[in-house]
């Protein structure tokens, strides 16, 4: 059963964040402020960007806070982590929602800290019932420190522990259920993962709790180890347009869901605005578009 939070938030969304949005990069954030550009629904950002910060990349969020609905997405929580979540940075996030009016807030179901130290990559946790129980308890807790419904994201990995007793989908589906929260459904990094380790993404779909699905996001990635007879193996890079395999996906996923607002993230090769708005209507086309 979805919490009363989340039916809450769901309706919220459709009056203030729906269509198709942007991850906000610093490198094109003062092109989009100068253009203000209609296609686009809503902005994504990661709060970690601007806590603490002020002056111009401060001001030139604010500007585009009062012309785009603003949701959030973090990086550092390390919710699949054991390290205690720090009580500054909840506090200082707690406040930042509060600004930005964000519905909800989502990071990624992974561990990302260790010794205190911020790893700077989303690893994979140990798929077990003991590890989606505590990382649930983590989630639960962090929902209520922050005043909002809380989302988590499923991540792209390459590598699987020996002691994972779960498939993926079936941790992401203990975690949701025993949080009661919701689900970011990254589909490039189930496309990615598909790749990678040889599953059918339609499976993977199938045993989530698809009806958890607050938001999406789509993205390109890029392939190495191509030398030398190496493996070669996709990269979730988001340095690339959204690869019709993943748009195909999409498209399936969102048969299955509430019509959700979808995320367009590109981190590397960031094209001009121009670029990065074509993408936009490419996405858009086919979250409205039927399957072929």
């Amino acid at each position: 059963m979805v919490h009363d939070a989340w039916i809450a938030a769901f309706a919220f969304s459709e009056l203030m964040v729906s269509g198709v949005g942007l991850g906000l990069r610093w490198e094109f954030l003062d092109e989009l402020v100068e253009a203000m550009p209609s296609s686009i629904d809503f902005l994504e950002i990661a709060p970690e960007n601007y806590i603490g910060r002020g002056g111009h990349v401060r001001a030139q969020l604010e500007k585009l806070a009062a012309r785009y609905p603003i949701v959030t997405h973090g990086l550092t929580m390390s919710l699949a982590g054991t390290e205690p979540i720090r009580v500054d940075y909840m506090h200082n996030l707690r406040e930042f929602l509060h600004e930005t009016k964000s519905p909800w807030h989502s990071d990624h179901l992974c561990f990302s800290v260790s010794g205190g130290r911020v790893l700077h990559d989303l690893l994979p946790p140990r798929m077990t019932i003991a590890s989606a129980e505590r990382t649930a308890d983590r989630v639960k807790r962090a929902q209520d420190e922050l005043g909002v419904p809380m989302a988590v994201e499923n991540i792209s990995f390459y590598m699987r522990k020996g002691e994972d007793e779960l498939d993926e989908p079936d941790f992401v589906a203990e975690v949701c259920e025993r949080a009661n929260a919701g689900l970011m459904l990254d589909v490039n990094n189930v496309y990615v993962n598909s790749v990678n380790f040889g599953f059918d993404p339609d499976w993977w779909l199938s045993r989530v709790p698809l009806e958890r699905v607050v938001q999406m996001h789509v993205a390109g990635g890029e392939w190495v180890g191509d030398i030398e007879g190496a493996p070669r193996t996709l990269i979730d890079s988001h340095g690339a347009d959204v690869p019709s395999p993943v748009l195909d996906l999409f498209r399936k996923a969102r048969t299955r869901t509430r019509d959700v607002p979808v995320v367009v993230e590109r981190d590397l090769a960031i094209p001009p605005l121009a670029g990065l708005l074509a993408e936009v209507e490419r996405v858009r086309s086919a979250k409205t578009s039927s399957i072929g």
